[in-house]
């Protein structure tokens, strides 16, 4: 009892019982993204000045640095799970599908890493490029 009609069982069709923990995932990741980012552009606004040795002088302390880190993991771990939701909805050849996840999870890889590299690199020069 409870897997599913007997026709769904047969075709294999029944409870992947896999859902539930993606769409945790991505509402947990939304709200960090709605903290982490308010605390963002209530940070930036409070900066005397916007060019870029403020923002790099900013940018370098530790306290900064680490919720950017935060930032950039939980955005872009947020985005693969978005795009991988709309190429499951939306791509039904299961080779296309297959490579496009696999296009879409190096694309994010490396867009993250890009981004971690930069932030560490400025906080650990202390700002002086």
């Amino acid at each position: 009892m409870g897997n599913g009609t007997r026709l769904g069982r047969v075709r294999g069709l029944g409870s992947a019982r896999s859902g539930t923990h993606h769409w945790i995932s991505q509402r947990v990741t939304a709200v960090g993204n709605l903290l982490l980012v308010t605390w963002f552009v209530l940070s930036l606004a409070m900066l005397p000045a916007y060019d870029h040795a403020a923002i790099t002088g900013w940018l370098s302390q530790p306290i900064v640095a680490v919720p950017m880190l935060l930032i950039i993991v939980n955005t872009f771990y947020h985005m693969r799970l978005g795009l991988q939701v709309m190429v499951e909805d939306y791509v039904h050849d299961e080779g296309l599908k297959f490579a496009t996840l696999i296009l879409i999870t190096f694309f994010v890889v490396g867009c993250a890493a890009v981004s971690l590299f930069s932030v560490a690199k400025i906080a650990f020069a202390g700002g002086a490029l």
